[in-house]
């Protein structure tokens, strides 16, 4: 099994920058793919950006592409969404998302983190 727990979203300010994490733990050798999607109030989940375990490939969403970066570091099991510009439209429940290897879809979900942008 595979525990994600995300973190840093917070209160900011349009114009701001913010970077979450996501710490994966437990069978992280069974991962494939690690995604940051978010849902904000009254709308459906999106996906944002996911970053390929093996290789380190990365793709993002049209939406967020120029604004939001994911990273890892090699050294722990964590994967970053840094996001600048913020905007109010930003505003959102941040969770992230494991693909496990020969799985067809994200099926591990963290708690989520709530980022909200409002001056």
């Amino acid at each position: 099994q595979v525990r994600l727990v995300e973190s840093g979203g917070r209160l900011v300010r349009p114009g701001d920058s913010l970077r979450l994490s996501c710490a994966a733990s437990g069978r992280t050798d069974s991962i494939y793919r690690m995604g940051w999607f978010r849902r904000a109030p009254g709308k459906e989940r999106e996906f944002l950006s996911a970053f390929r375990w093996s290789d380190g490939r990365t793709d993002y969403a049209d939406s967020v592409k120029g604004r939001f970066t994911i990273s890892r570091d090699n050294a722990r099991d964590t994967v970053y969404l840094q996001i600048n510009s913020l905007e109010p439209e930003d505003t959102a429940e941040y969770t992230c998302a494991v693909q496990k290897i020969g799985s067809a879809s994200y099926n591990v979900w963290g708690q989520g983190t709530q980022v909200t942008v409002s001056s």
